[in-house]
């Protein structure tokens, strides 16, 4: 028996496997520090201790990309570590908060397959929920990602593909938030006065900034979240592969572009679920990002008069400014520059 982990192909998944993943990880302040030192996140609630006691949080809470990068990476060995691309989530919810401290584990069930006409590869669907050390589940999403097959030659499952909402309702939405002390905010503080009733649906916002991506910093985002997915890493295999090179993990582009997000978007401080996203577009190192956010909905939350929730469509670039909102073409086919089509609900102050 191999005591190394080839990891799965698309042949060793079947529909209600339930996998339970290695690795628990202890945040701490040093990868909060990390986290930001990576991407340049400024969101006040999330920067400073002072601030989010201010408004009714014990403790500035964790960032919520990297619970969702952190949970994310325990699932990287066994469902993607021969993955040829990730390719789009649904679903997902912020359901509790998490502080330094916390250690948060992963389990996932696989939901769907479906093997892809070459006969090379399929798409697997999962669904993984991140707890913490007290059971509590903080985070559940889907995502589904193309992984190569070991033996072309083996017949293909029969494909189930899940249906998954197009978005989820504002009565699932602030459960990683507590009734927060608005007598508390300071506008000054968090970059804006821009609060929830200064929001219009189908309004459009360029985030102005770019920001460039290198190679060394993606790897170290990696290996912080603990992805080992070969095609970040290994440059002798990915070198002999389709694009010659190490693709930037997806979840990186997220990170840029909810941290460019902030310049517009400053008090929109919690992202409370991920109603879908697609991975557009390959990056790689040496491009850099932009991105704009267009405002699809804006909901009041039921007993909630603290917070509102906006529905964000954020879309993010490479090498191509956003100040003309670059998207798709009236056939329906992304502007060659997109790589990042995000749809979720953030939180903001009323």
């Amino acid at each position: 028996m191999s005591k190394t982990n080839r990891g799965n192909f698309f042949e060793d998944f079947s529909v209600g496997q339930v996998i339970r993943h290695a690795t628990p990880r202890t945040v701490t302040v040093g990868d909060v520090s990390l986290y930001s030192a990576l991407y340049g996140t400024r969101f006040a609630v999330q920067s400073a201790d002072t601030f989010a006691q201010d408004i009714g949080y014990p403790a500035a809470p964790v960032d919520d990309l990297l619970v969702f990068h952190t949970v994310f990476g325990k699932t990287v060995p066994d469902i993607s570590l021969n993955a040829v691309a990730n390719l789009g989530y649904a679903g997902g919810c912020f359901l509790a908060p998490v502080y330094p401290g916390d250690t948060l584990t992963a389990v996932s069930e696989v939901i769907g397959l479906r093997e892809n006409s070459n006969g090379q590869s399929g798409v697997v669907y999962v669904r993984s929920v991140g707890f913490n050390q007290d059971g509590t589940e903080v985070l559940d999403y889907v995502r589904w990602v193309m992984v190569r097959k070991a033996d072309p030659s083996l017949p293909a499952p029969e494909p189930v593909v899940p249906t998954l909402p197009a978005a989820l309702a504002p009565d699932a939405l602030g459960g990683a938030v507590p009734v927060l002390d608005l007598g508390g905010w300071r506008d000054d503080l968090s970059g804006s006065t821009a609060r929830f009733s200064d929001y219009a649906v189908g309004e459009r916002i360029d985030h102005v900034d770019g920001m460039t991506v290198e190679e060394a910093e993606h790897m170290i985002a990696t290996r912080l979240y603990q992805n080992t997915a070969k095609v970040h890493f290994n440059q002798f295999t990915e070198g002999q592969g389709r694009f010659g090179r190490r693709l930037i993990y997806g979840g990186h582009v997220i990170s840029i572009a909810r941290a460019l997000s902030f310049n517009g978007l400053a008090n929109a401080f919690h992202i409370a679920a991920i109603n879908g996203g697609r991975h557009v577009a390959p990056l790689f190192a040496g491009l850099t990002v932009h991105a704009w956010s267009e405002v699809l909905d804006a909901q009041e939350l039921p007993g909630r008069d603290d917070v509102g929730a906006l529905r964000l469509r954020t879309v993010a670039t490479k090498d191509r400014p956003t100040a003309d909102f670059p998207f798709k073409a009236e056939n329906g086919d992304y502007d060659p520059s997109v790589i990042l089509d995000l749809d979720y609900w953030a939180l903001i102050p009323r």
